[in-house]
C-alpha cells in the first residue's frame, strides 16, 4: 500500500478559487483540498449529475465548504464565454485559478464545437478564453493561475503549420501538443502580466502518473473499455510502486496554486517524476523558449479570438 502523502495549505479563508475538471479525479481532490483550507470553492462542470457527486465528496471531507456548481463546456467557446460573462456580472474577485481539466488520447481524432483538434481545443484554447474572460475578475483579487500540464509535456512541440491536427493525425502527439500549449501559455501569461501590471501571476504543475478517468472507459469520446495503461497504473498505485495516488497527484497544483512562486514548475518529486511528494522541478525542454510562447499566445488568440489588455 503507498503511503500517505500530503502537504500544509495556508489558511484560505475569504480567498475564492475555481477549479476546471473538480467533478471526479485529480481535479476533485484540488476541489477538496483548497475547500478544506477554508476557500470558498467554483465548480465549473460540464456534467452536472457528476458535478453534484463532487459537491457531496467535498462536503464530506469539509461540512462547512462554501460551493458554488457552475456549468461549463471547454469544448466550446460559447460556453467559456456564457460562464464568463455570468462571473463578471456578479463582480466578485477570484483569487485562484486551477486549470486542471482536460482529455486525453480518445481513440480518434475529435473536434470541438469550434472546429479544433478536440485535445488542443479543450486543454488549451479553452483555458486560454477563461482566463481572458475572467480576467477582471483575476486582477481583482491579485490571482495566482495555476496550469495543469503532464509529464508527455517533457518531448514534443507545437505543430505550428497544422496545429489541429487535419493531417495525419497522432492523438498520444496532439495530447502531447495540448499540454505544451497550456505551458507555454501559462509561461507567457506570468510575463505578460509583470510586463503590464495586471497584478496577476501564473505558474504550472504536473501530476505525474496517477489512476484517473484520463485513460479509462470513455464512451463519449469512442473509447468503450478501460485502456491497458490504466488498468497497470491502478495495479502500480495499489501496491505502492512508482506512481501516485489521485491524492497524491493534487498535491503539486495545491502546493503552486497556494505557495508555488511566479513562472516555476511543480510536480512529483519521486523516480521519474511520476510519483511522490511535490516539489519544484526544471522546466521541460519543450517549454523553456520565450519565443515559442510568445508565438503561442498570439497563435492562441488568434483562433480564440480572446483579447488581453497591453497596459
Amino acid at each position: 500500500m503507498p503511503r500517505p502523502i500530503d502537504v500544509p495549505l495556508p489558511d484560505l479563508t475569504g480567498r475564492r478559487a475555481l477549479v476546471t475538471g473538480a467533478s471526479d479525479g485529480i481535479g476533485l481532490r484540488i476541489a477538496r483540498g483548497l475547500a478544506t483550507a477554508g476557500a470558498q470553492v467554483l465548480l465549473p462542470v460540464r456534467n452536472p449529475a457528476k458535478g453534484e457527486a463532487a459537491v457531496v465528496a467535498i462536503r464530506q471531507a469539509a461540512p462547512e465548504a462554501r460551493l458554488e456548481l457552475l456549468e461549463l463546456d471547454l469544448a466550446a467557446l460559447a460556453s467559456v464565454a456564457t460562464l464568463a460573462e455570468t462571473l463578471r456580472a456578479g463582480g466578485e474577485p477570484i483569487h485562484l485559478l486551477v486549470a486542471n481539466a482536460g482529455l486525453m488520447t480518445p481513440p480518434a481524432r475529435g473536434e470541438t464545437a469550434d472546429g479544433f483538434e478536440l485535445q488542443f481545443g479543450t486543454n488549451a484554447l479553452g483555458h486560454v478564453a477563461l482566463v481572458a474572460g475572467l480576467l477582471p475578475l483575476l486582477r481583482a483579487g491579485g490571482a495566482r493561475v495555476t496550469s495543469q500540464v503532464s509529464v508527455a509535456a517533457a518531448r514534443g512541440g507545437i505543430r505550428w503549420d497544422d496545429p489541429n491536427w487535419r493531417r495525419s493525425y497522432d492523438g498520444d502527439a496532439a495530447y502531447r501538443q495540448s499540454k505544451i500549449a497550456l505551458g507555454l501559455f501559462g509561461l507567457e501569461l506570468e510575463r505578460r502580466s509583470a510586463a503590464h501590471g495586471w497584478g496577476i501571476t501564473s505558474n504550472l504543475a504536473h501530476p505525474g502518473v496517477a489512476p484517473t478517468t484520463l485513460l479509462a472507459a470513455r464512451p463519449e469520446l469512442g473509447r468503450e473499455r478501460d485502456t491497458t495503461a490504466v488498468r497497470v497504473i491502478r495495479a502500480m498505485s495499489r501496491r505502492g510502486i512508482l506512481v501516485g495516488t489521485p491524492e497524491s497527484a493534487a498535491l503539486p497544483a495545491l502546493l503552486a496554486a497556494t505557495s508555488g512562486e511566479p513562472g516555476r514548475l511543480y510536480g512529483p518529486r519521486g523516480p521519474g517524476r511520476v510519483g511522490g511528494a511535490p516539489a519544484e522541478q526544471e522546466l521541460y525542454r519543450p517549454l523553456r523558449s520565450a519565443p515559442d510562447a510568445a508565438r503561442l499566445w498570439e497563435l492562441a488568440l488568434e483562433l480564440t479570438g480572446a483579447r488581453f489588455p497591453e497596459g
